[in-house]
């Protein structure tokens, strides 16, 4: 991933795409889907009963998941010492089934990934977070980044020098993973497909080919540049300005005074150390206010170096809140959030796509099926999305529920539905007391 300067201004405009997450609790998608009126009397206790069985048959299964997801991490984990490794290890194929474990489970959360050039661009926009920023990111393999979700507000945002406020429509991620790989000992940029060829280096807080997962809510697009580690602020050139014009204009009379008395201040210096004849009587005075000037102008100058810092660090607290009461978790701490999310997600997907077949009046096709399952979204609980069509209909041929017949498509009555995800439970542990 190059990141190259971007241009100046306001969020660009990326290209629009609908948000796959279903953001509904579990209980208001059963009810409003009894509610519906698509089911009789007999069919609602049955209903809750599959949509019970289908939760239980998919959280045992993500179990298995979340431990594969574990122990693909293991020898990455920041907080693991190299020395746990034990015999030698493939990291680079260990790094490959890390990465395509992680980014499978975000896909199955309905995470999408952020594009290479809208990361770019947040180098150069400005949010909440009103600093210019850098990141050593030639420090780093790799970074991906992902999203879920996303609404507009608008913020107040200070221009003319801090004089006056102006109201701005930002777009804000509801969810964002960050995904940072560290370059493994030896390993150069120029050998990273993803190296990232901008800002300065800085000193690694983190063991060489570690990775870092961190989870955040509610950032602002133009702000994702914010979330790299180890990111400094820098001055921008308003920065400079304001605190380089004042300074100058207060410099420049110091040093024009100074300028008609350091004459008289080396005269007076070189009588003294012998080096000079004779001095006249009023030298000494003009000595004294020249050393006096001297004074005035470093104590001038160190006032404005601690004016600069402490603007720095102003700047810097800024950036401090803003990722700080933003971040949700770290490492290995998110695989447990997202997994429930993945399985969440599944769960709604399987249950909706179901139901879509099973209170049609006749069989339909996938096209059918996805705008059907969209307009309930839509008209029963409010709510827009773009439905994983194919990842509920290949959920329910796992589960042996849906049937094709010339491209349309139905699903198990619900007596035999239930059967068969009862089946499918009890063989889970058949299965294991048979290994065992």
């Amino acid at each position: 991933m190059n990141v190259a300067s971007a241009g100046a201004g306001g969020e660009a405009a990326a290209p629009e795409q609908r948000d796959r997450v279903i953001p509904l609790r579990k209980s208001d998608i059963i009810e409003g889907l009894v509610a519906e009126g698509g089911l009789d009397e007999a069919g609602h206790a049955r209903f809750r009963q599959l949509s019970r069985m289908l939760a239980a048959i998919l959280h045992y299964e993500y179990l298995g998941e979340l431990d594969r997801l574990r122990e693909a991490y293991f020898y990455f984990d920041p907080e693991v010492d190299p020395r746990e490794f034990g015999s030698a290890k493939d990291l680079e194929a260990a790094y490959r089934g890390l990465s395509e474990e992680f980014v499978r489970v975000l896909t199955e959360a309905n995470f999408i990934e952020i594009a290479h050039d809208e990361i770019a661009h947040a180098f150069a926009a400005r949010a909440r977070v009103r600093v210019k920023i850098k990141a050593p990111v030639e420090d780093y393999r790799d970074v991906r980044m992902f999203r879920r979700g996303h609404h507009t507000e608008t913020i107040e945002v200070p221009f003319w020098f801090g004089l006056r406020r102006r109201p701005l429509e930002i777009m804000v991620y509801d969810d964002v993973v960050l995904m940072v790989a560290t370059r493994p000992d030896g390993m150069s940029p120029a050998d990273t497909g993803r190296a990232l060829s901008s800002g300065r280096r800085g000193g690694q807080k983190v063991r060489s080919g570690a990775v870092l997962l961190k989870y955040f809510r509610h950032i602002a697009r133009a702000d994702l540049k914010a979330l790299f580690p180890n990111v400094r602020v820098v001055m921008s050139l308003g920065d400079h300005l304001m605190l380089g014009v004042p300074a100058i204009l207060g410099g420049v009379p110091i040093l024009i005074k100074l300028a008609s008395t350091m004459t008289v201040l080396f005269l007076v210096a070189g009588f003294y150390l012998g080096l000079s004849g004779t001095i006249r009587d009023n030298d000494t005075e003009q000595a004294l206010a020249a050393l006096s000037g001297l004074f005035a102008l470093g104590a001038f100058l160190l006032r404005q170096w601690g004016n600069f810092h402490r603007q720095s660090l102003i700047h810097q607290k800024q950036l401090t809140d803003n990722i700080y009461y933003r971040n949700v978790n770290n490492n290995s701490g998110i695989f447990t959030y997202l997994i429930g999310e993945a399985e969440d997600q599944d769960w709604k997907e399987a249950l909706l796509a179901y139901y879509g077949l099973l209170s049609a009046a006749a069989p339909l096709t996938r096209e059918a099926l996805d705008a059907r399952v969209e307009e309930i979204l839509l008209r029963v609980f409010g709510t827009s999305a773009d439905f994983e069509i194919d990842n509920a209909l290949s959920r329910l041929r796992g589960l042996d529920l849906l049937e094709e017949t010339d491209g349309h498509l139905s699903v198990s009555p619900l007596p035999d539905a239930l059967a068969r995800l009862d089946r499918e439970w009890k063989g889970f542990f058949a299965t294991a007391a048979e290994s065992g």
